[in-house]
């Protein structure tokens, strides 16, 4: 389940759940209807009530951030484990996004 808080051009998605590959389809749709109503210049995924990820919470960041890159915007994941940090620093999302811990 997601949720949503925009400020001008900001949007926050608070992420809550599980992501595998089944719910990560729907947070993606949901996530990339979001952004292509309100074009944020800067996205930030929200993962603090994330309570389990497997590689798929990989590739919905990975999308959003090419989106994003569409409206020439920038992408923050926050509220991450310390786990799930450093797994996104191997995968080299920390070149394209600001990580940030719990």
């Amino acid at each position: 389940m997601i949720s949503f808080d925009a400020y001008g051009e900001l949007l926050i998605a608070y992420i809550n759940g599980d992501i595998d590959h089944h719910s990560a389809c729907e947070m993606r749709e949901s996530i990339d209807y979001e952004i292509s109503v309100y074009k944020p210049k800067h996205l930030i995924l929200d993962f603090k009530g994330v309570s389990f990820m497997d590689s798929s919470g990989i590739g919905l960041v990975m999308g959003r951030y090419r989106l994003m890159q569409n409206f020439k915007g920038t992408l923050e994941v926050r509220g991450v484990s310390k786990q799930t940090k450093k797994l996104f620093e191997l995968a080299g999302i920390g070149s394209i996004a600001i990580i940030k811990e719990v």
